[in-house]
């Protein structure tokens, strides 16, 4: 989803938590990962595989210049022959540690192995965040957590996973006035706007 696009979701949900939300929890995976300058693991479920925000948010890294937000993709089957940054399995997640951040996406239940796994991250310093269906385990694991339970939200959770991306390559430093500060944020605004994407997915 491009930044028209982003920017017209926006306006269609304004009025809702949605935009909000997002922006905050944004600010959460976008501080987790500045310090320890890249080390954030992105894992789904066996059944649900969040390549899509992978992709997104190494797309946002490149255009905000914030490379900590790419993400290694961990999977839960990793084919023969798969590029390096497609062959990560669940086993690297047995060496998060203290400034590594995990950001699971379960859209339903995670079960219990990947559970298992994110706790045992989390027990060794590990940073969790997650983007879920509302599943209490994770909720209960993760420092913090944008549930879009299915049964009662208005947004499907690839939307919203749309939204955190978007905004977790904005800048949002404090706002200083000037015609020079204009200038600088619509002059990377149309940079972002005809940068071709990135071609790695």
């Amino acid at each position: 989803m491009d930044a028209v696009r982003v920017a017209l979701l926006r306006e269609v949900l304004a009025g809702t938590r949605w935009p909000g939300e997002a922006r905050r929890f944004a600010g959460v995976l976008r501080r987790s990962v500045a310090p320890a300058g890249g080390n954030l693991l992105l894992v789904g479920t066996e059944a649900y595989e969040p390549w899509h925000l992978a992709a997104h948010l190494v797309d946002e890294a490149a255009w905000s210049g914030l490379p900590e937000l790419a993400p290694t993709l961990v999977r839960h089957h990793v084919r023969p022959g798969a590029p390096a940054h497609l062959a990560v399995g669940l086993s690297r997640l047995a060496a998060a540690r203290r400034g590594h951040t995990l950001l699971v996406v379960a859209p339903e239940e995670p079960g219990p192995g990947l559970l298992e796994r994110v706790h045992d991250a989390r027990r060794a310093g590990a940073t969790v965040l997650s983007l879920d269906g509302g599943d209490p385990e994770l909720g209960a694991l993760a420092h913090d957590a944008l549930s879009a339970p299915q049964a009662t939200a208005e947004l499907d959770l690839d939307t919203v996973q749309h939204l955190v991306s978007a905004a977790a390559g904005e800048n949002t430093p404090p706002v200083r006035r000037g015609r020079g500060r204009f200038r600088d944020r619509l002059a990377r605004l149309a940079d972002q706007l005809t940068a071709p994407p990135a071609d790695r997915w």
